[in-house]
């Protein structure tokens, strides 16, 4: 079955820049193994030494995150599509701008 898999852009080096990729899977775990086949080095950015995805990494198929559903023994099957996203937290704002003034400014490249 083939699975589109979104790639984030700091996972982008590991696939040859690629932002998707298709592979054959029957479950998430079976994602991971293909991607790990194709592209050496991408599971230990998603996993734990367990094999677990990264608390801090985010997988969603079509939209939905995988820690509701099975988490890695969700199955997927031909024409899903897996993003992989992870965590964004942190950062901070400066001057008077309310922090969601601030961030608003520099999603739109204003200082």
């Amino acid at each position: 079955m083939s699975v589109q898999v979104r790639i984030p852009t700091p996972l982008q080096k590991l696939t040859n820049h690629q932002e998707e990729v298709l592979v054959q899977a029957d479950t998430i775990n079976g994602l991971i193994e293909a991607l790990e086949k194709n592209h050496p080095g991408i599971k230990e950015r998603i996993c734990d030494e367990k094999g677990q995805v990264r608390r801090f990494v985010n997988i969603f198929l079509n939209d939905e995150d995988i820690r509701f559903l099975e988490k890695e023994k969700t199955t997927v099957k031909d024409g899903d599509v897996v993003s992989i996203i992870p965590a964004i937290a942190g950062g901070s704002f400066s001057g008077t701008a309310s922090p969601s003034e601030g961030l608003l400014r520099r999603i739109a490249g204003q200082s």
